[in-house]
Order: C-alpha cells, then sequence, then structure tokens
C-alpha cells in the first residue's frame, strides 16, 4: 500500500467511526422519544371534531346552526348551510383554533 493509500484508508476509518459514534443513542431516550412525541401534539380524531363542534356551539353567531364536523387523521371537514359569508368565515376560523386541527375543509354553504 503506497502512502497516499494508507492515509485515505485511516481518514475512512476515523471518518466511520467519527460517524457511527455519533449516532449512537442512549437506551433510555430510545424508549422513552416515541412516547414523549406520542403525547405532545397528538390528539384524536374524536376529541378534534368535539372542540370544534363545542367552539361552533359557543359562538352566538352560529348557535342555531347545524354545522357537521367530520374528522380524519386531523383533517376536519366542516358541511351545513349558513346565512351568509361572514359566518362561514367566522366557522372556518374557529376550527382552525382548535386544539388538534391540521387542516380545514370548506364544505358550508350560503343559504340561498
Amino acid at each position: 500500500m503506497n502512502k497516499r493509500t494508507k492515509s485515505f484508508a485511516i481518514a475512512a476509518a476515523l471518518a466511520a467511526t467519527i460517524l457511527a459514534g455519533g449516532c449512537s443513542k442512549s437506551p433510555e431516550a430510545t424508549a422513552t422519544s416515541p412516547v414523549a412525541s406520542a403525547a405532545v401534539g397528538n390528539v384524536s380524531d374524536i376529541d378534534v371534531t368535539e372542540h370544534v363542534k363545542t367552539a361552533l356551539h359557543q359562538d352566538e353567531s352560529l348557535k342555531g346552526f347545524d354545522i357537521n364536523v367530520v374528522t380524519l387523521k386531523g383533517d376536519v371537514r366542516l358541511i351545513g348551510v349558513l346565512n351568509n359569508q361572514a359566518q362561514i368565515d367566522e366557522a372556518l376560523k374557529i376550527a382552525r383554533a382548535s386544539d388538534g386541527a391540521h387542516t380545514i375543509h370548506d364544505e358550508l354553504t350560503i343559504k340561498k
């Protein structure tokens, strides 16, 4: 082996050692990480639906309207008929602010 090849082999071995050592995690970190990430910001679809429905029913301008709320994997779909665009805008704002809602799908229409 010539001097250049030997230097390259040593550098490659050193880099592999550093990368392998830097990637190792303690068993405690590996065991607790999935639990911690699941507990933070992970709200069930049923809970999201209830949060949105409760908030919509508490709003004075939307109280008497039947707005269906369907949630799938954090995506919230609002379905119903309202009197005007301002009410639709308010319903969307409320849904966006609800805990656990990721995406809001607007299927609200204005009564003719």
